[in-house]
């Protein structure tokens, strides 16, 4: 038998969810709509007609959630604060009932253990904002409004002034990408608009949010806050070496990933990516004094990864495949991309339709190992829907999901062992959840959560993981799968 890979002393070992995805209690204490309330409320936009108004009722099971977590052995829990509940325009005063439940939580987690790492934002924007059209467009304000970038630096001090004496770890953005390009272009998240010029609008307004909302960290955490942001750069592969492909790989790294590295780590947009949307947009929206505001020192850089993304240039005489694993919508989350088709990779895929390739995830920690030396990485989020289900006593056995997450965190291995400064790796997701536009069909979870009664019932990926957790080893798989 192999030995166990070992990771090293202090290394992270954590879960995460994303408030809309969890809490529930969508109108209680002073909470108002954010975007995701009113696109889950519009028919036909969500699988099911499903809402996040319930969730897994976080809110109201916080206590019950954080003993989970506790009995699973978790070092950290990284969750994200709902906007709308500490400030319900998006702008003035915060509501104290809304920071008293993050207070209660953070409490919760310290008491048992367990390492807070907050995220201010992950896509629920207060409705009000997005309804803004003060010197936004006439098709509304939200992220392709400038003002939005402000607001958010002005939230960004709210939380930190009530919870920065009990959190060290913040991140800014989870995947701004996702809040740009999949609620401002292609339509199938919230807000759901369908303007490629607007998407990259949004896209540099998030970088110049991050950027400042980091001064307003700064400035109000003690010396000890770390401030981060969690990216899902694309590992993207051209399907063979011809020009045409490996044009269309260029062409969609850009957009994909370098369209936030290059002002966040360099300062600047890629050449190439504003030469490629320049019939879309020239870019005077980008003013002076943004990319230096943008560039502000990162304490570490986040990386969410599931799939590859495989591209070729497409042909002028055939319709070309979308297989980019975001779903079909009204528009396209890739400005300036029209003729590259993507390809689903063959092999394992997960219930999303994704293929299972723990390579990119190698490739995205060297990628960033070389490019930003000396920046500490996180892996935020990484994890596989399957469509779990009880046995007949209850239980519910996922070996698939041990399997993805064994070779994820193999090649996480592979990555620290070749020199990537990797600190820590957080589960996507702590439970089953309310999976935006695909409701309740997907289930991401190492516990499942019955949505009629709410009973949480830890998979056995969920002990298999805690083991890890516990040991800091990653045994051998055959064992782990055929015990579970």
């Amino acid at each position: 038998m192999s030995c166990p890979l070992r990771f090293p002393p202090g290394f992270v070992w954590g879960a995460a969810t994303a408030a809309y995805q969890v809490e529930g209690a969508a109108r209680e204490g002073g909470r108002t709509p954010s975007i995701w309330d009113t696109f889950s409320h519009t028919p036909g936009k969500v699988a099911g007609g499903d809402t996040g108004d319930v969730a897994v009722d976080h809110f109201h099971r916080r206590h019950e959630d954080v003993e989970l977590m506790s009995a699973l052995g978790l070092g950290a829990y990284r969750f994200s604060v709902s906007w709308s509940r500490v400030q319900p325009t998006g702008r003035g005063p915060a509501v104290q009932r809304g920071l008293d439940f993050y207070r209660r939580l953070v409490d919760d987690l310290l008491a048992h253990g367990i390492k807070p790492v907050l995220t201010l934002y992950h896509w629920d924007l207060p409705q009000e904002l997005e309804a803004d059209v003060h010197g936004g467009s006439a098709s509304g304000g939200g992220w392709p409004h400038r003002d939005t970038a402000q607001r958010f630096a002005d939230y960004a001090a709210i939380v930190a002034d009530a919870l920065g004496d009990r959190v060290e770890w913040w991140s800014t953005l989870n995947e701004p990408w996702c809040s740009a390009f999949l609620g401002y272009g292609s339509g199938v998240h919230a807000p759901g608009r369908t303007d490629s010029e607007a998407a990259l609008r949004a896209a540099h307004h998030l970088n110049l949010a991050h950027g400042l909302a980091a001064q307003a960290l700064r400035a109000a955490l003690p010396a000890r806050g770390r401030v981060m942001i969690s990216l899902n750069p694309a590992a993207v592969r051209a399907r063979t070496d011809a020009p045409g492909d490996l044009e269309a790989q260029r062409r969609i790294d850009a957009l994909a990933t370098r369209i936030f590295t290059g002002p966040l780590l360099r300062g600047a947009y890629p050449a190439d990516l504003l030469a490629d949307t320049a019939r879309i947009t020239d870019w005077t929206f980008v003013r002076d004094g943004d990319l230096a505001v943008i560039k502000h020192p990162l304490d570490a850089l986040g990386i969410n990864y599931y799939t590859p993304t495989v591209v070729s240039g497409g042909t002028d005489n055939a319709p070309l495949p979308r297989h980019d694993g975001h779903g079909a919508g009204a528009g396209s989350p890739w400005p300036g991309a029209d003729r590259v088709a993507f390809h689903q990779p063959p092999g394992d895929r997960t219930a999303m339709g994704w293929s299972v390739d723990p390579t990119g995830l190698y490739d995205l920690l060297m990628r960033f190992h070389q490019e930003a030396p000396g920046l500490p990485l996180f892996i935020t989020e990484n994890g596989a829907a399957y469509d779990d289900l009880p046995d007949a006593e209850g239980a519910v056995h996922d070996p698939e999901r041990i399997a993805y997450v064994h070779g994820h965190l193999a090649a996480a291995h592979r990555a620290l062992t070749d020199g990537a400064d990797l600190r820590g790796y957080f589960l996507w997701s702590l439970m089953d959840n309310f999976e935006w536009a695909y409701g309740y069909s997907k289930r991401f979870g190492s516990v499942y959560v019955d949505f009629t009664t709410q009973a949480r019932t830890p998979k056995s990926s969920a002990h298999w993981y805690a083991g890890v957790a516990r040991t800091g080893e990653l045994p051998a798989l055959s064992s782990d799968v055929s015990a579970s």
